[in-house]
């Protein structure tokens, strides 16, 4: 080799630049608690049908607690699941009514959730006197490429884990894409 020509180094790939590191949202799980008052639960479940355009499913009590008036079977809510694109622009909204703020201790391994204190908070949302004032929790998951591993039939396998999410990646993942400041 000439003196003027040097030898290229390959860098080596860091998170941001190896696709398979990279971080996506993969659902948003918005689930609305109600309880034994049945006559809020359909009107409960049109409320978290306009706000997530999807049709909710039912959440059924698995116990009997009898000082609660609850019995197996008996329905105590609604939860709802949005993936891919809608579940991003979905995300947005609802961290929008929280004024994109989450405590630290919301982050866990593959995700983070956060409450909603009052739905008249989403952008987007109206008042109905029927239905009055009602919370709801929201739980992101996400995930890297190569997840689909640990769900297929056929070959399944565990995920390594130094490609599992952490505290800390889901930490950044939500600061640096989604701008949200953590407390």
């Amino acid at each position: 080799m000439t003196a003027d020509k040097k030898p290229e180094i390959k860098k080596k790939a860091t998170s941001s630049g190896n696709k398979m590191r990279e971080i996506k949202v993969a659902k948003v799980t918005i689930n609305m608690g109600i309880g034994a008052d049945q006559d809020k639960i359909e009107v409960a479940a049109k409320l978290l049908e306009n706000i997530a355009g999807k049709k909710p499913v039912k959440t059924l009590s698995k116990k009997r607690i009898a000082t609660w008036k609850i019995r197996p079977g008996l329905p105590l809510g609604w939860k709802v699941t949005v993936r891919n694109k809608q579940a991003l622009q979905l995300l947005l909204r609802l961290l929008k009514a929280i004024d994109f703020k989450i405590k630290k201790s919301s982050f866990n391994t593959n995700g983070f959730s956060f409450g909603i204190k009052e739905y008249i908070d989403i952008p987007n949302a109206k008042y109905d006197p029927k239905v009055g004032i009602i919370g709801m929790d929201v739980c992101v998951t996400l995930e890297r490429p190569g997840f689909r591993i640990a769900r297929r039939k056929l070959l399944q396998k565990k995920i390594p884990a130094k490609h599992i999410i952490n505290k800390d990646d889901a930490r950044k993942f939500a600061e640096e894409k989604l701008g949200v400041i953590v407390e």
